[in-house]
């Protein structure tokens, strides 16, 4: 064999003792699941599936130990089943997550649907979250906030009837503003959407104007009470009826 196959050989040799290990991944995680889970016989049906498919061990830990991913209530929403919906949190793990991925494809949701006892489904990959909506009040004070929508924003904003008459046309009226999705955050934050920012100042919230720049025109200057205040009067605003939206005729 000449000196130039032999290097070839040495060099082969090495890269498959030295280098295997090197590209290969960790390919193992452990995973903490509650008792009723895991006595459900579902992890014994899916895990195995999901190594034979990834090379990837998964070793349930000890109750009390620390894992690197958990079954439970935190993480996302895997499957629902035994009354209530699993989340699986991957941590930090590339394997977990890999498996994280794994269970929210077609073929990890597959899986899950088809484990059954004694020929009925268990779990189910199709969850219904349910969100609990939890409407926001402002605890200002109505009337003030009234007197300061009318100090503050009625020389450009329909405030009600009472400035029906004395606000510039081109800008919404609270009415229409309030029948905006976003309606709370254009209120709490006006100081920062145009055109406010030029002429307005918070106090301890907004920097003072530049003095080789002042405001163009008076500045508005109020307090965050102030904003609380007129939070709560904005509240109770009716949203404007718009009527239907404009529908455009097929010719």
């Amino acid at each position: 064999m000449s000196r130039f196959l032999k290097d070839i050989s040495y060099s082969s040799l090495f890269c498959a003792i030295f280098a295997v290990p090197a590209f290969a991944q960790d390919k193992t995680f452990t995973l903490a699941a509650p008792d009723a889970l895991i006595e459900s016989g579902l992890l014994k049906y899916i895990l195995p599936r999901f190594s034979l498919k990834t090379q990837t061990r998964i070793t349930l830990a000890d109750p009390g130990t620390t894992a690197d991913a958990a079954f439970g209530d935190d993480g996302l929403v895997a499957f629902q089943g035994l009354d209530r919906v699993w989340r699986f949190d991957a941590g930090d793990d590339p394997d977990a997550q890999r498996f994280a991925d794994w269970l929210r494809s077609d073929v990890g949701r597959n899986t899950v649907d088809s484990y059954q006892i004694d020929g009925a489904q268990v779990f189910t990959s199709e969850v219904e979250v349910k969100q609990v909506v939890v409407a926001v009040t402002y605890d200002g004070d109505v009337k003030r906030g009234e007197d300061a929508s009318m100090s503050y924003c009625g020389r450009c904003h329909v405030i009600n009837e009472k400035n029906r008459m004395n606000s510039i046309g081109s800008t919404p009226s609270f009415a229409v503003l309030r029948t905006l999705q976003d309606w709370e955050y254009r209120f709490q934050a006006f100081y920062v959407l145009n055109p406010h920012p030029a002429f307005t100042q918070i106090a301890d919230v907004t920097d003072p104007f530049d003095p080789t720049r002042p405001s163009p025109i008076h500045a508005l200057e109020m307090t965050m009470d102030d904003l609380e205040n007129i939070m709560a009067f904005v509240q109770g605003i009716a949203p404007a009826d718009l009527g239907q939206p404009v529908q455009s005729l097929k010719p």
